[in-house]
């Protein structure tokens, strides 16, 4: 019995010291000078590297060494001396470094070149180009073509020097590249050279004049604004808006809206919306309305002068509540001019409000609406509402609305305590 007791106790002193000699083992592989050292050979075999597998090759040695460095228990630096070595962070900071470089010296590939010619596709179909950047736009997509043809023996050609066509063409060159079977080792010349083609085709476009590039007078002139001013005119000052002077007397809208939205000058919006309250023509609708969403109040009374039902459904936000009095004033008529049938009851909610002069624009927009529903809250405006001026807005909205029923209404006020009342009854009688 004693002899197998003694050899089970040899068996464990072998087990732990052989445990004992593995810990010593990785603790030496885990040691900062170790992980240093493998860092070093990694750096060389990055240097000695040829193809993309070698490049694979030391991506997983660094794998293997940075989680080496996180099981590694390597001394804290002293946390009150500011010099203190720290060995992990400089570790990582090597590992970091050779990622970096191995990055550098990977590719280039067929998809970095795709990548580009995307790009400028959106570029070359994105943009307006000026009738100077045009011709350089052509050219850049040529010459690119002209590459990929003796890279990759393959013609296209745009169907025309128009944007989408030639947008179309480099989709095309981005399909066929990607398309392509160009080994990143084998055919690295030949990648290279597409990819510095393509930046220089992205350089060429930067440089091309777009219509961005033009002052706001610079766009006009191209687009004509200014023909309509003889020579001396041009001198006056501002020119744009003697220019815009004449187009109203002209009837011409689009030139009109065009400054609106081209030119950055409060002047020039006031006089413009000015113009365009006088012409009262939808053509303009489009950018009134985008104005009038701000709640400005010009644009809204634009809006009435349309007429077009399109804005008042717009309109109708801006009478809730007890906000700006005189753009719900302004709101008010412009709905009763443009006369849909579904303002009626938005409208005719305001005679409620508490501003007098709200109740009495509503009555006068329910007139303008000439809706018969209309009768009936404006009967009741007329017999009780405290304000003289709204109740004879309701007469006068009923003389407008001019029905049997309306006018029989009117009847009964003729001797109202109040001329301006009495004054509207007797239209009526």
């Amino acid at each position: 019995m004693s002899n197998g007791d003694d050899e089970a106790a040899d068996e464990d002193a072998a087990t732990e010291e052989a445990a004992d000699a593995g810990d010593a083992e990785e603790s030496t592989e885990l040691s900062a000078d170790t992980l240093d050292q493998r860092l070093d050979d990694a750096g060389a075999d990055l240097e000695a590297a040829e193809t993309e597998a070698d490049l694979d090759d030391v991506e997983e040695d660094l794998n293997e060494i940075e989680a080496d460095l996180e099981a590694a228990d390597l001394p804290e630096p002293d946390e009150d001396d500011e010099d203190a070595e720290d060995p992990a962070a400089e570790l990582e900071d090597r590992i970091a470094d050779l990622r970096d470089q191995l990055e550098d010296q990977r590719g280039p590939y067929a998809e970095d070149v795709v990548t580009v010619l995307e790009g400028a596709e959106s570029t070359v179909a994105d943009t307006r180009w000026t009738e100077d950047g045009r011709p350089d736009v052509v050219t850049a997509v040529q010459s690119y073509l002209g590459t990929l043809a003796d890279e990759l023996d393959t013609e296209i050609s745009p169907e025309s020097d128009e944007t989408d066509d030639l947008a179309d063409a480099l989709d095309q060159a981005a399909q066929v590249v990607e398309g392509s079977t160009l080994d990143p080792d084998e055919d690295a010349e030949t990648i290279a050279t597409l990819l510095e083609d393509a930046e220089a085709l992205e350089d060429d476009l930067e440089a091309a004049e777009e219509w961005d590039d033009l002052t706001v007078r610079e766009q006009l002139d191209a687009e004509g604004f200014y023909d309509v001013l003889e020579s001396e005119n041009r001198k006056d000052f501002p020119a744009e808006w003697n220019a815009v002077k004449i187009y109203e007397k002209m009837g011409e809208v689009d030139p009109i809206v065009k400054a609106l939205e081209t030119f950055d000058s409060d002047f020039m919006e006031e006089n413009i919306l000015d113009a365009l309250w006088r012409m009262g023509s939808d053509e303009a609708f489009d950018a009134v309305h985008q104005r009038a969403q701000k709640r400005n109040k010009r644009p809204v009374e634009i809006l009435g002068k349309m007429g077009d039902e399109r804005g008042a459904e717009t309109l109708h936000d801006f009478i809730d509540g007890d906000g700006d009095a005189a753009l719900q004033k302004a709101t008010l008529r412009s709905l009763g001019e443009i006369g849909s049938e579904e303002s009626v009851q938005p409208v005719a909610n305001r005679l409620d409000a508490d501003n007098y002069e709200i109740r009495s624009a509503a009555a006068r927009s329910l007139g303008l609406l000439g809706d018969t529903r209309a009768i009936e809250p404006l009967s009741d405006v007329l017999e009780n509402d405290e304000a003289n001026e709204v109740r004879a807005s309701a007469a006068w909205a009923l003389n407008q609305i001019g029905t049997e029923r309306a006018l029989d209404v009117l009847e009964d006020y003729t001797d109202d305590r109040a001329y301006i009342v009495q004054s509207e009854a007797e239209k009526a009688v």
